[in-house]
């Protein structure tokens, strides 16, 4: 919800009101499935109450609109998961990945070390000139109109 400047009052709000707002859906729905007669007053009362917190919604909607939801939150929803377990998941997957980098960068840094031991063998003389134009940190020297890396 990165920028958002709706209050915790305004998101508690259009929570509390979504909330009724799907209970009372649900029971228009049963209203609706065995609709008798002498139901009619009770479905009307259900169908004021829907308009009501329609108007609730509507209400708090400038103070909550600039909320960005990512769209997989939404994809958890239709997928009858958890919405709330989208933080922990995309933490996982930092970490796993995470993970490969860091053994990525490893086996790396292990080749690294094997080819200039191995060069060293080969090439006594070039390893030399490239060790001092690499110095004793391992970073190259600067080029003539740079100014170096301060740490």
């Amino acid at each position: 919800m990165a920028g958002s400047t709706g209050s915790p009052n305004h998101l508690q709000q259009l929570e509390s009101t979504l909330e009724s707002f799907v209970e009372n859906v649900r029971q228009l729905g049963i209203v609706v499935a065995d609709f008798q007669p002498q139901g009619q007053p009770a479905l009307n009362q259900k169908i004021t109450t829907l308009v009501g917190l329609m108007q609730d919604i509507e209400r708090v909607r400038p103070h909550v609109e600039d909320i960005q939801v990512p769209l997989e939150v939404c994809d958890y929803i239709d997928e009858g998961r958890n919405p709330q377990l989208y933080t922990k998941d995309c933490m996982e997957k930092a970490l796993a990945k995470n993970e490969q980098v860091k053994g990525k960068i490893d086996a790396y840094r292990r080749f690294k070390a094997l080819l200039i031991v191995e060069l060293n063998k080969v090439f006594p003389h070039e390893m030399n000139k490239y060790r001092a134009y690499r110095g004793e940190n391992g970073l190259a020297p600067p080029p003539p109109n740079m100014p170096p890396n301060l740490p």
